[in-house]
Formats: structure tokens, C-alpha cells, sequence
């Protein structure tokens, strides 16, 4: 016979052998036993009234209990803070209007950053023409400038650690568009003589320090929005921006100055383009990934030293890790052995060929639709390809591009039939553009590698490098051209440049080994070397 029945020691099921006791779903237990056909079969479960009475001794002692608090606190403690209340539907619309603005801020900084090399066209033209700068002063001039992009790693540290009435980012973007407006401003107003040299060298000096800031925040915040995106589109987005203020600046700043030959005329506009970019950053709220919850946190309570030294400690950090210490280095390397010669090219073609400045600002819009096209083949194909293969023939590409202003030189386009004009329109930006290029992987590489809350620090951090990889390039172009003999009068000379330049561009690919062999864009996680 079947018996269900509770486990009691005189109960009806007592008596007997019987097989051991199983329980059922509801708390009772089932027992197996033969016994006499008389018994019956009894179901036992736990009643009602003792579930509601064990729910109610439960809501009375944690009603008796003291708040959590209190014992926190006893214990020396602090409580944690509140939660955040529950947004709303209309605070989560608007929330997603600010992030939007907060967008067009950022792509609106890249686009003027790109489109810089309005003003900077005209600044050349003036420094040579209105000044009288050699080719080699020229060119120190240009590097000379650039020394405030050095100084991006504190900035970046800056923009990560002290926050401006609740925000971190926009403000910073405000302060550098001023500084800009401040330069510019002043080298539209000031004349052009010999006596306003140290003026205008302190405008320029200026002028690349707001550029400097606001590229390391903008950077930053494509950095914290990367981390909900597919990899790679945004910084994608990043360069079709910036490559299509360096194709607009370009194409419009080569006619401008044709026409008017008045450099501060397009200095006057680049100002106005700055006021709408202060403007339209003053009226932005700032809605970021990091603003709502870090301002609320320990790290940005503490004290302002303690804040900055913690930042510099952590970003120590992550760069002297593998995964990102060697690719730092090659790209940083990559491009200081290479010794440049722009300052060199740029009086060569304006003084002993006599071009136009509209064919040089031309030739730089074909270089920047290159980018362009190179930047949107990356985001559907070429981030597929290992990061190692992807920039050896990158770096190959660039070699052969610096080789092809050789044919320039040596007017071998002449004896082709191909006049000097359409051989620099369509060839002379070619080396830039892919130099430009060349810096994408590794920016959606660290993309992926940045710690949070760390954004600004490291991407300021790398283009820093970047800036003074470029500038030790510069110095040595200087010293190569003095080496060979190359001056305003004499190019006798350049093509030997042209090839130890050509010759440097391809030392990089010997230390290729640095760059994880086997990372794509797709791959979240780099495996240690």
C-alpha cells in the first residue's frame, strides 16, 4: 500500500518496514510501505496560517532592526549616498537632445580642426612673402609652434580630473575655442611687419594651444561614446569630419588668398568660425557616459592635488603596460626617424616652380578626399585585416609616396608631358594624406585598451606624442636640408633628400614586431604579447 503522510513517530505509517522517506514539492513527505488493505492514503502540507506567520515574524524583525546607516555609522563608516532617482520619459528625451548637441560640439570641433589649415595657408604665405622667412626658417617656425601640443597630457589630466560646474568636457572645448578666437583675432588686426615678429610668433604659439585642448577633450568624448558603439565608427565619423574641414580649408582657402592676396582677410573669417564654435559650446549642456556619475564619486570629491596625482599615477600605468607601451612606440617612432621637409617643398614649389597657391591648396583637397576614401574603406574592409599586415603596408604606401616628390624634383613629369601643376594637384598631399590616415587603427586600438574614466589622459598622452614625434622630424628636415646644402636659391641638391627621406620612411617596418600581430578592429580584448 501507497501512505503520503508527515514523518511523526507514533503515526499510522510508523510500524513496518517501509522504504526511506522522499520528499515532495510542497514540503510534505512520501513514504512507501506494504501494509494492510484497511489503510488509507494521507496528504500533508504546510498550512496557510503558518506561511502567513513566518512572513509576519520576518516584516517584524526587519521593522526591529536599526537602519543600516545607524550601523555604519556606529562602526565608523560613512553611509553610502542615496540612489539616483528614476529618470523620467521626458527626462530621458531630453537627456538624449543634450547628448545630441553634445555630438555636434564635438564633430563641429573636428570639422574646425581640420578646416585650420584655412588660416595656416595664409599664414605661410605671409611668413615667407610678407616676411621674407627662408625655407629653413620656415620650417622652424612651424615646428616652434607646435610645442604647446606637447603639453596635451596635462590637459588631458585636467579634463579628467577637475570638473567645471558639473561638467568636464564642454568646458574645456569653450576655454580652448577662446584661446583660438584670442590668436586669430589678434593676426587679423595687428600689420605686417618685421616689428610685430614676436607678436605674431606669440599668436601663433596661442593659437596652437587652444587647438591643442580642444582636441584632447574631443578626443576624449569620442573615446567615452566608443565604448556603446560598434568598434571603429566613431572614430571613423572623427577623421570624415576632420577630413572634410581639411578638404573645405583647403579648397576654399587656395581661392581666397588667389584672389585677394590678403592673409588676414581669411584670418578675419577663421575668427568668426571660431566665435560659432564658443558660442555653440557656451549654449550645450553637457550629457556624457562620465558627467552624471563621477561627479558624484570619491574621485572627484577628494582635493585637487590628490585628484591630479592619482590621474598622473594611474595614466603611468596604463602606459607602461605591453598591450599599449609598444604600439605607443612604433607609431611615435614611426614617424621621428623620418625627416620632413614640407617647409623645404612649400618654397620650391611657391619660388622656383611658381605655383599658384590655388594649385597647392587644390592639391591638399585631393589629399584629404584620399583620406576620406581611406577612412570610410577602413570602416567597412581594412579594420577586418591584422593590425600588423594593415599598417606594414600602410607604412610601404607611405614610403612610395614620399619617393613620388623625387619626379617633381627632377622634372620628370615634364619629359612625361604632365605639367607641374597637374603633378602636384594630383600627387604633391599624397604622403601627408596617408600619414594622416595612418593613425586611425591605432587611435580604435586604444579606444579599446583605455581604461574608464581615463580617456582624456591617454589619448592626450598619444597625440602628444604624435606632436613631438612630428616636431623632432621637423628639426631634423632642418638639419638635413643645412646637411646637403638646400637653400632659397639652390634645390640643386633636394633630390638626395627626397631619398634619405624616402630611405627613413621604411626603418619603421624593422621594429613591426611591436604591433600585436593578430588584433582587428572586431577584437575587444588584446591578448598579452
Amino acid at each position: 500500500m501507497l501512505c503520503v503522510s508527515p514523518p511523526s513517530p507514533g503515526g499510522p505509517c510508523a510500524a513496518g518496514p517501509h522504504r526511506p522517506p522522499a520528499r515532495n514539492a510542497r514540503g510534505g513527505t512520501v513514504t512507501m510501505r506494504i501494509g494492510s488493505p484497511g489503510r488509507t492514503m494521507a496528504t500533508t502540507k504546510p498550512t496557510e496560517q503558518r506561511r502567513r506567520w513566518r512572513l509576519a515574524r520576518f516584516k517584524n524583525s526587519a521593522a526591529a532592526a536599526p537602519p543600516a546607516g545607524g550601523r555604519l555609522q556606529a562602526s565608523g563608516i560613512p553611509p553610502p549616498p542615496p540612489p539616483l532617482p528614476a529618470r523620467t520619459t521626458a527626462e530621458r528625451l531630453g537627456s538624449l537632445r543634450e547628448m545630441r548637441r553634445v555630438w555636434w560640439v564635438c564633430g563641429l570641433g573636428y570639422w574646425v580642426q581640420g578646416f585650420r589649415c584655412f588660416p595656416w595657408l595664409a599664414l605661410n604665405f605671409h611668413l615667407t612673402r610678407g616676411l621674407g622667412l627662408s625655407p629653413a626658417a620656415l620650417q622652424l617656425v612651424q615646428n616652434a609652434g607646435n610645442l604647446p601640443l606637447v603639453a596635451k597630457p596635462l590637459f588631458g589630466v585636467l579634463s579628467d580630473a577637475v570638473y567645471i560646474s558639473r561638467a568636464h568636457r564642454l568646458p574645456y572645448i569653450s576655454i580652448g575655442a577662446l584661446l583660438q578666437l584670442i590668436a586669430w583675432g589678434t593676426l587679423a588686426i595687428i600689420p605686417v611687419t618685421g616689428d610685430t615678429f614676436p607678436t605674431q610668433m606669440a599668436c601663433i604659439l596661442i593659437g596652437n594651444l587652444g587647438a591643442s585642448v580642444t582636441e584632447v577633450v574631443s578626443d576624449a568624448v569620442v573615446t567615452e561614446f566608443s565604448r556603446t558603439q560598434k568598434a571603429g565608427v566613431l572614430q571613423s565619423y572623427a577623421f570624415i569630419a576632420l577630413a572634410a574641414g581639411s578638404l573645405l580649408g583647403n579648397l576654399s582657402g587656395g581661392y581666397v588668398l588667389l584672389r585677394t592676396q590678403e592673409p588676414k582677410t581669411m584670418f578675419t573669417a577663421f575668427s568668426f568660425l571660431l566665435g560659432l564654435q564658443l558660442a555653440l559650446s557656451l549654449n550645450t549642456k553637457e550629457t556624457l557616459p562620465s558627467s552624471r556619475g563621477n561627479f558624484n564619486s570619491h574621485h572627484v570629491r577628494t582635493s585637487l592635488s590628490d585628484n591630479l596625482r592619482k590621474q598622473f599615477s594611474n595614466l603611468m600605468v596604463a602606459i607602461n603596460e605591453e598591450q599599449i607601451f609598444y604600439p605607443l612606440m612604433w607609431i611615435m617612432t614611426s614617424f621621428a626617424v623620418v625627416p620632413i621637409l614640407s617647409g623645404t617643398m612649400f618654397c620650391f614649389q611657391t619660388q622656383y616652380l611658381k605655383l599658384d597657391p590655388s594649385i597647392i591648396g587644390l592639391s591638399k583637397v585631393v589629399g584629404q578626399v584620399m583620406v576620406l576614401s581611406l577612412t570610410l574603406l577602413y570602416n567597412n574592409y581594412l579594420k577586418k585585416i591584422p593590425l600588423r599586415r594593415l599598417v606594414a603596408g600602410v607604412q610601404t604606401m607611405y614610403a612610395l609616396a614620399v619617393l613620388s616628390d623625387l619626379v617633381l624634383v627632377k622634372q620628370v613629369n615634364l619629359m612625361l608631358g604632365i605639367p607641374n601643376e597637374i603633378y602636384v594637384f594630383c600627387f604633391s598631399a599624397l604622403a601627408e594624406a596617408i600619414a594622416q590616415f595612418k593613425v586611425l587603427p591605432f587611435s580604435v586600438l586604444l579606444s579599446s585598451l583605455c581604461p574608464p574614466g581615463y580617456e582624456g589622459s591617454l589619448f592626450a598622452f598619444f597625440t602628444s606624442g604624435l606632436v613631438f614625434s612630428a616636431i623632432l622630424s621637423g628639426v631634423f628636415g632642418v638639419g638635413l636640408s643645412s646637411l646637403i646644402g638646400v637653400s632659397g636659391g639652390d634645390y640643386s641638391s633636394f633630390s638626395l633628400g627626397i631619398l634619405l627621406q624616402c630611405l627613413a620612411a621604411l626603418l619603421p617596418l624593422g621594429w613591426i614586431s611591436f604591433l600585436p600581430e593578430k588584433w582587428t578592429a572586431d577584437d575587444k580584448i588584446l591578448k598579452p604579447r
